[in-house]
């Protein structure tokens, strides 16, 4: 059920022991609590593997315990006892498999044997590997590249994503949805404008030479709750850390270090946010302008009596354009505008800016919160503008740090997996490879999707992940798919996405990364890009889940000598017999950024991918860091608070990796056993007629032509500010729209969905059915559909 929080649990912490028990907990369940342990201590270390989770950076000495609760979930998930074998399949239908809910797929354990779609029997049957390879290989070959999709997740190594772009590339085509376009691609193209680079510009030695911190949309609690560490020292030092969210989330407020004795022996831990700053959803603009505006002006005052410059005026001046149009601008704002949009008092604005003022050194960081608006890209160059401001970017303890998701997403952007690739790398690939690379640009993943509803996709080939269930509009996406004449997904276990498949569909189990690669007999090594541009190897340990288990390079390989091996001289087969020889063609297709890579990973620690911006390189068209604004913009998805409908926010659970649910409970924000609940503020409760544990409706306020709903939702009091709701991801998607998006990159604007609510009445139908299991759930359990 769902359970308010008490307000006793108000300084709760983050971490503690709810973390370690909830890691061994889940070990526990999966069958592998002596073994789970054993193995997480090489996690995140030279010489063992990287975190199949998040992305964020191992520091150059290792704790003995280097990883938090929640890499600790997903080496349980994947290194499980539990297997999902031909046995499983032959007792169940698709039909009956969609009615499981996302945790129980999952929860079934690892797959163990190719497996191929039997429209007869509605089932799915063992296949030889041998089979399914041709097979593929002969469909893919016969059909139009353009109406081939090839998706990646950020779990796919360096390597295999390389040898996956060269093998679409082969067949003709670049469109390349990947899980970058549905988070972080919006920066990975806004950033670019106005520095000249799509990554952030710090290292972790910038962290630990900072003197203030501004976490802007970002939930590391459960999103990276490794970097709960990093705050936890930072805030002991007395580093200002200022936190800009709609949600109050416990890792933001207070944090229990379960590697600190004293903490976990007394059940004390430190407080986090030294200024927590709740602003409306869509409101980061307006309260990053009005910072930017309260540090202008106080440059102006200062200028005008003679005083020290507030402003870096030498910095500004050598390495940026467009200050003085950027400075005319937010000296215009007026503080009725700036109150307005983000629910926050001038007040509260001026004692950020002073914080910002007083430090020599600043790292922003972000993450979701501002990426996934439909002008996200405008408010992230906001952040860059107050970073500008006074020469933060460039030196030690000063930079832009945005926080990637997935554990090398931002690698695989890196080696080739882009839709609008440039010229220079496809000539340079040309070159290496000995072919003509198609130049025409393809599909992100919302093109990919709407290319599925136009009827105009005959293949999806999916690289990990759990596309269909992640993406928008995903009931009318899903019922599109059975039109496609191939679907071929490469997993380590069962998802939704497996089951909304095509006529004639395919499943092969991967190794995961946990797992031991031998190639030959030789152990062979991945590599990985974390959130700093840091590439360091990873080399897993267990025996894998099956002897049909295959490695992501091997899998490419032979698909691509099924299907392409006539139309380049390439040795596949070498490539998978040693992976260095992979990276030896990545360094020739990208020599300034990988050089003496093979070398390069041996050493403890990895090596830092060169960044102009970092050195004050700036590779825009102007030459320069650009201050960039949009004049009369004011909300990141041009929604006035004062209108009718709620913004809603989509949010992971505590125990939830992207679609990936690891339990039905949410610690943190005191979630027990359900995950179809709402989080609303009293007052707009009140103004609804609601109560807690009413069950609601959302219905879609977007007017496309297109009626969206889900029902089923249970009312949960929650601190988020008036006009404000949030839910789980991905529950809501059939509310999202897919043209619900950022304008530059097309990112999912999942983090303000204009949606309007009301109270079911009891008779209205909601899914759910219940079957209890071993560990307490159903298979069963509710999900979020439109009401009849």
């Amino acid at each position: 059920m769902a359970q308010m929080r008490k307000p006793s649990d108000e300084h709760a912490s983050a971490g503690g022991w709810g973390a370690v028990n909830a890691a061994e907990q889940q070990l526990g369940k999966q069958g592998i609590l002596l073994r789970g342990n054993r193995v997480l201590l090489s996690m995140n270390k030279p010489g063992g593997f990287d975190c199949p989770s998040c992305a964020w950076p191992d520091p150059k000495v290792p704790h003995v315990a280097e990883y938090c609760e929640n890499g600790a979930k997903a080496v349980a998930w994947e290194a499980t006892r539990k297997r999902t074998a031909p046995e499983f399949f032959a007792q169940h239908t698709v039909e009956e498999l969609k009615g499981w809910s996302d945790h129980a797929l999952e929860d079934n354990g690892r797959l163990t044997h190719p497996m191929r779609y039997n429209p007869g029997t509605d089932k799915y049957e063992p296949v030889d590997w041998d089979v399914a390879l041709r097979e593929i290989g002969a469909f893919v070959r016969s059909l139009d590249p353009n109406r081939v999709e090839l998706y990646t997740s950020g779990r796919t190594s360096n390597e295999a994503a390389f040898l996956w772009q060269l093998y679409g590339r082969l067949i003709g085509t670049n469109n390349f949805p990947d899980c970058s376009n549905m988070c972080h691609e919006t920066t990975s193209v806004a950033l670019p404008e106005s520095i000249g680079v799509g990554k952030g510009t710090v290292v972790m030695e910038d962290w630990h030479h900072c003197d203030a911190l501004f976490i802007i949309g970002q939930n590391p609690g459960t999103n990276s709750p490794r970097m709960l560490g990093n705050l936890h020292d930072m805030a002991r030092r007395g580093i200002p850390i200022v936190s800009f969210n709609p949600l109050r989330e416990r890792g933001l407020v207070r944090f229990t270090d379960p590697q600190n004795p004293v903490e976990m022996l007394t059940g004390t831990g430190q407080e986090i946010s030294s200024n927590f700053f709740q602003l409306r959803t869509g409101g980061d603009i307006m309260a990053l302008q009005g910072v930017c505006k309260v540090v202008i002006e106080a440059d102006d005052a200062a200028k005008a009596a003679g005083a020290p410059r507030v402003l870096d005026v030498g910095f500004i001046e050598e390495h940026t354009h467009g200050f003085e149009a950027f400075a005319d601008y937010v000296r215009s704002l007026t503080w009725q505008q700036i109150e307005r949009f983000t629910a926050l008092t001038r007040k509260q604005i001026e004692q950020a800016a002073d914080i910002y003022m007083k430090a020599e050194r600043v790292i922003i960081c972000w993450g979701m919160g501002i990426t996934q608006h439909r002008h996200g890209g405008d408010a992230m160059q906001q952040i860059v503008n107050l970073l500008l401001l006074r020469g933060n970017i460039g030196r030690l303890g000063a930079g832009a740090s945005p926080i990637r998701g997935h554990s090398n997403v931002q690698g695989d952007r890196t080696v080739g997996i882009y839709q609008k690739p440039k010229e220079p790398f496809l000539a340079k690939l040309d070159k290496v490879f000995g072919f003509h690379n198609p130049r025409a640009g393809g599909h992100d993943t919302v093109e990919c999707c709407e290319a599925i509803l136009r009827g105009e996709v005959d293949a999806f080939l999916g690289m990990g992940g759990n596309f269909f269930r992640a993406v928008p509009d995903f009931e009318r996406v899903a019922a599109k798919v059975g039109g496609i004449k191939l679907t071929v997904q490469i997993a380590t276990k069962l998802n939704r996405s497996h089951l909304i498949h095509a006529r004639q569909a395919y499943i092969l189990p991967a190794l995961g990364r946990t797992e031991l690669d031998l190639q030959n007999g030789v152990k062979q090594t991945v590599t990985v890009e974390d959130s700093f541009s840091m590439v360091h190897g990873s080399s897993g340990l267990l025996t894998p889940a099956s002897e049909f288990c295959r490695s992501e390079p091997w899998i490419v390989s032979e698909l691509a000598k099924a299907t392409v091996a006539d139309r380049a001289v390439i040795d596949w087969d070498a490539f998978v017999a040693d992976y260095g020889l992979i990276r030896d063609k990545i360094e020739a297709v990208f020599p300034d950024l990988f050089e003496n890579f093979n070398a390069q990973i041996a050493q403890p620690g990895g090596f830092h991918l060169p960044n102009g911006a970092r050195e004050r390189v700036w590779n825009t068209p102007t030459g320069k860091a650009n201050f960039l604004f949009k004049p009369g913009m004011m909300d990141e998805d041009d929604d006035a608070p004062e209108t009718p409908h709620l913004q809603l926010m989509t949010v992971r659970s505590h125990d939830q990796f992207n679609t990936t649910v690891y339990s039905l409970n949410d610690r943190y924000r005191d979630i027990v056993n359900d995950r179809m609940v709402v989080f609303m503020n009293e007052g707009d409760m009140a103004e609804l007629g609601l109560s807690a544990g009413s069950l609601i409706e959302f219905t879609s306020a977007i007017e496309d032509g297109v009626e969206r709903r889900a029902s089923g939702f249970k009312v949960v009091p929650f601190d988020v500010p008036r006009g404000c709701c949030a839910a789980y991801y991905p529950e809501t998607n059939n509310v999202l729209p897919l043209s619900h998006r950022d304008e530059r990159s097309n990112t999912p604007a999942a983090k303000s969905v204009p949606v309007t609510i009301k109270a079911m009445q009891p008779l209205e139908p909601v899914v759910e059915r219940v079957l209890e299991t071993a560990d307490g759930y159903s298979p069963y359990a509710p999900m979020a559909v439109p009401i009849a």
